[in-house]
């Protein structure tokens, strides 16, 4: 048929796909129940963690004031042009997160996995924020 246009189910009724819809939701219920016991004060702020299928984004937050100290991503110009894969690259990312809260006076943070699994990417994050001299 020439001149019509076609859209995605998805898109016209602004549904999402179920399987989408619950694996979001747990990661939700499981950020909660993670953040019910984890607080980040000025003595010891909180090393949040968020992850894309890209990108990996990770900052650290006082809560009691609900400022961010430090932060770092994959999409920094020192890390994007790097090599390697995005487990590499989460490494780095802590790594540079770590030499920024050296910076600010930060040496210890308590870790907020942000409802993702302490595996792959995430696990790599911390390691690299361990080896740039964070304590966890």
């Amino acid at each position: 048929m020439a001149g019509t246009r076609t859209t995605s189910r998805a898109r016209a009724t602004g549904k999402v796909r179920p399987k989408t819809q619950a694996s979001a939701a747990g990661r939700a219920r499981r950020h909660l129940r993670v953040r019910k016991k984890v607080t980040g004060s000025a003595a010891r702020p909180r090393l949040v963690v968020n992850r894309s299928a890209k990108h990996m984004f990770a900052q650290i937050v006082d809560d009691s004031v609900g400022r961010t100290l430090a932060a770092a991503s994959t999409l920094d110009a020192s890390i994007r042009t790097a090599d390697g894969d995005k487990t590499a690259k989460a490494r780095k990312v802590g790594e540079l997160l770590a030499q920024r809260a050296k910076e600010a006076g930060i040496e210890a943070v308590v870790f907020d996995r942000g409802g993702y699994r302490y595996h792959g990417r995430v696990a790599a994050l911390a390691d690299g924020a361990r080896e740039g001299g964070l304590k966890l």
